[in-house]
């Protein structure tokens, strides 16, 4: 781990909340909201009082942005959840004790005031010295609930704040302390001793420079909050960066970077892809600002998960606001590519991204926004597009089946190539011909592709085999005929399926031990080792459950209660060489494999 300028402390709460300090700790705008819930309050009150003095509740990080050395500022990068339960927490003690204050002594009512110190500076009226975010009322209830205690004047509660995270928060703890007082025979002692028990807990605060070293910290940490993601940072570093510049047009940032985040999809693995792509795509322009020797991409070669921070730091603050209109465009370009907004995309871009996706060709999602954002000056249209990505599909197919080239040779290539395009200044039908060579010039021969494919391919690679076969049993559909072979039930099970002719279940029936060894059990199961899973022995049928060990005859001739067939006569022309056989032996399973090697050569050339 590599950090520079880190300070690591341990406080205990006391400290950390110094009544005399002037410090304050503030959740950025634009982190996630207050989540925490009656497990995490139970869980740390249990903690507090199960436990002696002194007891650890954790670690924060904190970045300092101090601008005024009699104001000093913490950004609190990680750790929101639990510093803020813990301001809650005294919140309700200090609400307690304040309802008692005509039964305290001198030094007890000076407990309560450094207490009311710990959460609104001292010689103010309102400066926090925890400060919430805004977004879901966060700082609004949190304020509300300070004004409703008497620690700042008095201001109005917003609307369904009880329904909010803030004020139940703060409600469980005070209906804890009431318990447990309730049960004291002693009420002020056991008050202060939960007091004292708070003050003392101890918590390390991690000071870093910049955001890149707090994920660094998250990567190596095991916190008992909620780590940000590196997405997250990126939009921290962002937001913070155009706060700075216009912090009254921070809602419409904020509005932006949502939208960044519409295009992209809810699944992190996604949206962190999206920037590791971004940046690998556009590496070539982005690093000009940045270039001052003789270095080309002075930001890094590629942009990898334990890099991707440090370089999107460096482009957010030579210009966010150019950063923000550059990433929201390239974001909307991939939306398309993923599907995530397909709307008046042309079905036939739209069939050949679905294909992209079904073959796991994300790796060249990454060529692809760079071809579609550049697609003027490359001179290339809709159709040239589409033929690209066909190509490519045929390219990882192939790659899937032999893995040549290795997966993690794929981002490189497809670096490369761009960078190639950039060099020779390809464009039209140059852009499809040079691709085509170089995906030539790292794939599989057609002789090992055919050695791949004569093998046990369903137990190999599953989701290659059902694509391929897929793609066959498409080949002859037209519009009367046309089923949806991906369509899925609500349990995301596929309603069409690869079907084995040949049963694969260890317990193979009698009538196919006759058929296929002449009922011998051993033969029967050395044939069914080496044949079961090879494509001849495979179809695509709608039912499988309903056809399982059956006879072959019964398999072939099954119908549904309508008297339609939904066995191998089920009208697919995949099945048009199983349906017209009565028996099924090694030699036509064998056949049948050679013939759908051939067309798959064929049909999956590059």
């Amino acid at each position: 781990m590599n950090i520079n300028n880190i300070n690591v402390n341990k406080y205990p709460i006391s400290q950390m909340l110094d009544p005399d300090s002037r410090v304050v700790f503030e959740i950025p705008r634009y982190q996630r909201e207050y989540v925490w819930g009656t497990r995490e309050w139970a869980a740390l009150y249990d903690d507090l009082s199960d436990n002696d003095e002194g007891y650890f509740l954790g670690s924060i990080i904190c970045i300092n942005s101090t601008t005024n050395t009699l104001l000093p500022k913490f950004e609190v990068v990680d750790g929101q959840q639990r510093l803020t339960t813990i301001s809650l927490l005294l919140a309700a003690l200090y609400d307690v004790l304040n309802s008692h204050r005509n039964e305290l002594d001198e030094d007890q009512q000076s407990d309560v005031l450094q207490l009311k110190r710990k959460l609104v500076l001292k010689k103010t009226i309102q400066d926090m010295r925890v400060v919430p975010q805004v977004q879901g009322n966060n700082l609004d209830d949190y304020m509300g609930l300070m004004a409703r205690v008497g620690l700042i004047p008095q201001r109005a509660m917003p609307k369904y704040a009880g329904n909010r995270c803030m004020v139940r928060g703060f409600n469980y703890f005070k209906r804890r302390i009431e318990a447990d007082i309730a049960e004291s025979s002693n009420l002020l002692h056991t008050l202060f001793q939960i007091l004292d028990k708070v003050n003392s807990a101890i918590l390390v605060m991690i000071e870093v420079s910049n955001h890149a070293d707090a994920y660094t910290l998250f990567e190596s940490l095991n916190n008992r909050g909620m780590p940000l993601t590196a997405v997250d940072l990126i939009k921290n570093l962002l937001l913070a960066k155009l706060d700075l510049a216009e912090s009254n047009s921070m809602d419409y940032y904020f509005a932006r970077w949502r939208e960044v985040l519409s295009n992209l999809g809810d699944d992190y693995s996604v949206q962190e892809r999206f920037f590791r792509q971004n940046y690998n795509a556009f590496r070539g322009t982005l690093n000009i600002p940045f270039r001052k020797d003789d270095r080309q991409y002075p930001l890094g070669i590629i942009a990898t998960r334990s890099s991707l921070l440090d370089i999107y730091e460096k482009l957010i603050i030579h210009d966010p606001k150019h950063f923000l209109d550059v990433i929201t465009e390239n974001s909307a370009i991939y939306s398309l590519i993923t599907l995530q907004k397909a709307d008046g995309l042309p079905s036939g871009l739209r069939e050949c991204f679905q294909d992209l996706q079904r073959v796991q060709g994300a790796p060249s999602y990454l060529l692809l926004m760079y071809l579609l954002k550049n697609r003027t000056e490359l001179c290339i249209d809709d159709d040239q597009i589409a033929e690209v990505i066909r190509m490519l599909v045929n390219f990882f197919v192939r790659r899937s089946v032999t893995d040549i080239p290795p997966t993690r040779d794929l981002t490189r290539l497809f670096m490369a190539y761009i960078e190639e395009i950039e060099q020779n200044r390809y464009t039209g039908n140059q852009v499809f011909t040079s691709l085509r060579a170089k995906l030539l010039s790292v794939s599989a021969s057609d002789d090992l592709f055919a050695e791949k494919l004569r093998g046990p391919i369903y137990d190999e690679n599953s989701g290659a085999c059902r694509f391929i076969l897929c793609s066959l049993a498409q080949r002859g559909m037209t519009n009367e005929t046309y089923v949806d072979l991906w369509r899925q039930y609500d349990s995301k099970q596929y309603v069409w399926s690869i079907e084995h002719i040949f049963p694969q279940g260890t317990n193979i029936p009698q009538p196919w031990v006759d058929m296929i060894a002449g009922g011998d059990p051993a033969k029967a199961r050395e044939y069914q080792t080496l044949y079961v899973h090879t494509f001849g022995n495979l179809t695509i049928t709608g039912y499988n459950s309903a056809l399982s060990n059956k006879s072959f005859s019964e398999k072939r001739d099954r119908k549904d209660n309508a008297g339609k067939y939904i066995g191998y006569r089920n009208g697919l022309n995949l099945n048009a060489d199983v349906a017209d056989k009565d028996i099924w032996t090694i030699d036509i399973i064998n056949e049948r494999t050679e013939k759908l090697v051939q067309e798959i050569l064929s049909f999956f050339a590059i």
